[in-house]
């Protein structure tokens, strides 16, 4: 083998590794999610912990995949196609990370929700649908992310609308139960805070989803109407 193929293999394994590192930080990340919502619909404290200290897991995903791309791009030199998807990658890690915290807060959250000893408004089957929805998006951006679907970035995209209109939904109706009851005031407020964490996963998964597209096309779709349908 000679020493341009070697070094064209090694650099095939380092883009390889960073798709890993990222995935596999999705995975995390998407399982935060998860048990935050868990916590909400539960009020098991317990959960709120294990989310706040795997969210340190989160961030030190981050610190290696920087340091793996920084690697890339000094010993490697990629170009064009390459250099976009490591570039792209530190974007799509900023968002993960970004959606780590939201976690965090969710889970927070609903352990003031819990300690206040009041009913949780609304049940707690319409935050885990809209959170469903949300979780939903970040799965489906990490699928196009692995295989550069483009279009299944952009159904992410368009998807982005929906959670949009139901987080909206949800502050209309707590406000509502506020005005009516003054009572649930100090709740309904965690809870909307609560939901609007899940609406900026939502968010950030739109995100994630218009990076792909940079990286398969080296299209910049955001703030364009030019998206996939």
């Amino acid at each position: 083998m000679n020493e341009s193929v070697h070094l064209s293999r090694q650099f095939d394994e380092d883009l390889a590794g960073l798709r890993t590192h990222v995935l596999e930080m999705g995975g995390l990340v998407e399982a935060q999610i998860r048990s935050a919502v868990d916590a909400y619909a539960s009020g098991e404290t317990g959960v709120v912990k294990d989310v706040v200290d795997n969210d340190r897991r989160v961030n030190e995903f981050e610190k290696l995949i920087d340091d793996h791309t920084i690697h890339v791009v000094a010993r490697r030199q990629p170009t064009a196609s390459d250099l976009r998807l490591v570039m792209g990658v530190t974007k799509i890690v900023t968002d993960l990370e970004r959606i780590g915290d939201e976690a965090k807060k969710i889970a927070k959250g609903a352990r003031r929700v819990h300690e206040h000893g009041q009913p949780t408004l609304p049940r707690a089957t319409e935050i885990r649908h809209v959170a469903s929805e949300a979780v939903s998006m970040l799965r489906r951006a990490l699928d196009a992310f692995a295989r550069l679907d483009v279009p299944l970035a952009g159904e992410v995209i368009h998807a982005d609308a929906k959670v949009d209109a139901e987080f909206k939904a949800l502050v209309r109706q707590l406000i509502t139960y506020m005005m009516e009851d003054p009572r649930t005031i100090t709740t309904a407020i965690d809870i909307v805070w609560i939901c609007r964490s899940i609406e900026r996963i939502g968010d950030h998964a739109k995100n994630i989803a218009e990076h792909v597209i940079y990286i398969a096309e080296g299209r910049d779709v955001r703030h364009s109407k030019e998206i996939p349908a």
